[in-house]
């Protein structure tokens, strides 16, 4: 109870306070009694400074202190100690590679022999039926269609060809004969549509280039 360890820190200031209050005491005694005799008042003011300060004024905290000091005494941190790790898993033998078999190439089909198509030019069998004349009333004038001009409507006369009615009624294998045997113009038929130009004159109406050769801006 008494040993230095023991001391809290209010009774360690009342000791020092006693310390320092029997110095002074001793130093102003000096003045007044023999050395001796300061010194014994100093000590005993400081002791009863200490005491009275210490053991009356810090009597409860000093119990409480104690208890605290040996509950943590008594607890002793436990030992840390390091984990020590699990040692790593050998590394698994890598595959040896296995040969794989290229696969055959499919065979290639062998290519199919090109079948060339000749074109079949048109019999006289396909020949559209011509006239020896126009009708009565005269020819009509065949240079309203497009793609007809005052010579290729001459070549058409010839052939038996004077009106609109009779070129609007040509089926695919008379038109082929015609743009087969049209001298000079081949292909004129099919190529300016005179098909669908008689058909509209052969009615009566006009077309816009039927309207123009009328007018005389075209010939």
């Amino acid at each position: 109870m008494f040993g230095i360890k023991n001391l809290t820190i209010c009774q360690a200031f009342w000791w020092a306070a006693g310390l320092g209050a029997g110095c002074l005491a001793g130093w102003v005694a000096s003045y007044y009694v023999l050395w001796l005799a300061a010194i014994i008042i100093g000590i005993a003011i400081g002791l009863l400074v200490a005491l009275v300060g210490g053991f009356l004024l810090c009597w409860g905290e000093s119990a409480d202190d104690l208890a605290v000091r040996k509950a943590a005494a008594g607890k002793q941190a436990p030992p840390t100690t390091k984990p020590v790790p699990a040692p790593a898993p050998a590394p698994a033998p890598e595959p040896e590679p296995v040969a794989v078999a290229e696969p055959e190439p499919a065979p290639q089909p062998e290519p199919e022999p090109e079948v060339v198509v000749q074109p079949v030019s048109p019999g006289e069998e396909s020949k559209p039926q011509g006239l020896d004349g126009p009708r009565d009333g005269g020819a009509d004038d065949l240079k309203q269609i497009k793609g007809v001009g005052p010579k290729l409507e001459k070549l058409l006369n010839s052939m038996g060809f004077y009106h609109f009615d009779q070129i609007a009624g040509w089926s695919a294998t008379e038109v082929a004969w015609v743009d087969e045997n049209l001298q000079g113009f081949k292909g004129r038929v099919t190529r300016d549509n005179w098909i669908d130009q008689s058909k509209i004159l052969a009615a009566g109406g006009d077309t816009e280039f039927s309207i123009r050769v009328e007018g005389g801006d075209v010939y």
